[in-house]
């Protein structure tokens, strides 16, 4: 990490958003006290994830990418074996995720889909009543009706009070039901904000101006620029507001437009790439 600075706030749906490599499940790591931070610290519940690693595993429940079990055992064995090392109340409340997650309970783990897979790791860390839950990836592999009810259940979640951290590459997807989110590369933060001020945080700009145009970095921070069917477009970070109201009062400027973007279309701006792509 490079100096990754991030704060999650109490019953949040925070968003770690990047591509494959730029760091997200290394932070997922740090925070469930599996690895050090080289520097710096990291806190959860205001405990030192390193140093207090097995109290907090009493208040965090965590989905790994691709959870892997004892496949010979059955819905109902993984849950046994699991309450061995968790407190009183665990396995009561493991059955009935699973019935709620209608996971049939003599099911062998090797005999299930990925999205019943996915729901019996799932149901094992909300079992443990967690403050927080994490989850990495926690929807690769799944089909989209799938993802979809997946996704839904944060959102439940959250209303619980549960503070909930997901890290994940399907940007499009997580605009669904994220409160808060950070875009990610090479270990950094390019971007981190509450969704209800993003819009207002990264805009695109489009305008026919007679004569020169005006400097991009006067209206923001530019990140892209081009000219599209004789139209100027610029997508600008932290927009000037007086300058752009200036802009579009302009007697040389025509078919002004301001528009937010998609978490989408702001994570290819900050990385500088074209046409959507990731």
């Amino acid at each position: 990490m490079d100096r990754l600075s991030l704060t999650v706030p109490k019953g949040a749906i925070f968003a770690l958003l990047g591509d494959n490599g730029a760091g997200k499940s290394t932070t997922i790591k740090i925070l469930n006290g599996l690895t050090p931070p080289d520097a710096g610290w990291a806190k959860v519940l205001g405990h030192d994830v390193w140093a207090d690693a097995w109290e907090l595993r009493q208040h965090i429940g965590y989905v790994p990418e691709r959870p892997k079990f004892y496949d010979w055992m059955t819905v109902s064995d993984i849950g046994w074996f699991t309450s061995g090392f968790q407190k009183r109340g665990f396995l009561n409340r493991y059955f009935d995720l699973t019935e709620q997650f209608l996971l049939e309970p003599k099911s062998r783990l090797s005999t299930l889909s990925k999205g019943q897979y996915a729901k019996v790791g799932l149901a094992l860390a909300l079992a443990v009543d967690p403050e927080v839950l994490i989850l990495d990836e926690p929807t690769s592999g799944l089909d989209l009706l799938v993802r979809r009810e997946f996704l839904g259940s944060m959102v439940r979640l959250a209303g619980q009070g549960r503070t909930i951290l997901i890290s994940s590459h399907q940007i499009a997807e997580i605009e669904r039901v994220a409160s808060h989110v950070a875009f990610m590369a090479k270990g950094k933060a390019l971007l981190t904000a509450p969704m209800s001020e993003l819009r207002d945080l990264v805009l695109r700009i489009r305008f026919r101006c007679d004569g020169s145009r005006p400097q991009s970095h006067s209206l923001g921070t530019p990140l892209q620029e081009e000219s599209v069917g004789g139209r100027w477009q610029v997508i600008v970070r932290e927009p000037r507001r007086e300058a752009l109201d200036e802009l579009r009062r302009s007697a040389a400027v025509s078919d002004y437009e301001e528009m937010p973007l998609s978490l989408e279309e702001v994570y290819c701006a900050l990385l500088g790439k074209k046409d959507g792509a990731l």
